[in-house]
């Protein structure tokens, strides 16, 4: 079994001005100082006819359960791959190194009135017996105030 997130994040913004927002390694840098991370490295670069995203980030696990943080230690490393087909779907994979574990999902943004929407649906897999259910939805907080502190990032950035 899997937990999925879906989680809308919206900027006054016409659709480009956000693609490229996405695309821009200073944008994602800010994003990880946003949330906590301690060690970050971002690469942005070509990826057959689309873009290709790369976030390699180090945070502490400060707030992490007793239970989650003897899987995951006291700092947690995450790569976050995006695949960019065009400027309104990108495929998203995030992997803890060296744990058991993975998510996987799609961005999309839509363009409605000048405003921008951007559609992060993502799936949380989490391969430990018995407490695999409540990693997964522990993930999927923790992702929800990364989005919600990206779309902080994001519309001060647009704002800008």
């Amino acid at each position: 079994m899997a937990t999925r997130l879906t989680y809308d994040l919206t900027y006054d913004a016409p659709l480009t001005a956000v693609g490229e927002m996405l695309l821009d390694p200073a944008f994602r840098e800010q994003v990880c100082d946003a949330i906590g991370a301690t060690r970050k490295d971002v690469t942005v670069g070509p990826d057959g006819g689309g873009m290709k995203v790369v976030i390699d980030m180090v945070q502490p696990a400060h707030g992490i359960p007793g239970f989650a943080k003897k899987f995951v230690g006291d700092d947690i490393q995450l790569v976050q791959t995006e695949h960019w087909s065009d400027m309104e779907t990108g495929r998203v994979e995030v992997v803890i190194p060296g744990k058991p574990g993975h998510m996987t999902g799609t961005v999309a943004l839509r363009e409605s009135g000048g405003t921008t929407t951007e559609t992060v649906q993502m799936e949380i897999k989490v391969n430990i017996p018995l407490v695999a259910g409540k990693i997964e939805s522990l993930i999927a907080d923790l992702l929800r105030k990364a989005l919600k502190a990206e779309n902080s990032v994001g519309r001060q950035y647009l704002a800008g």
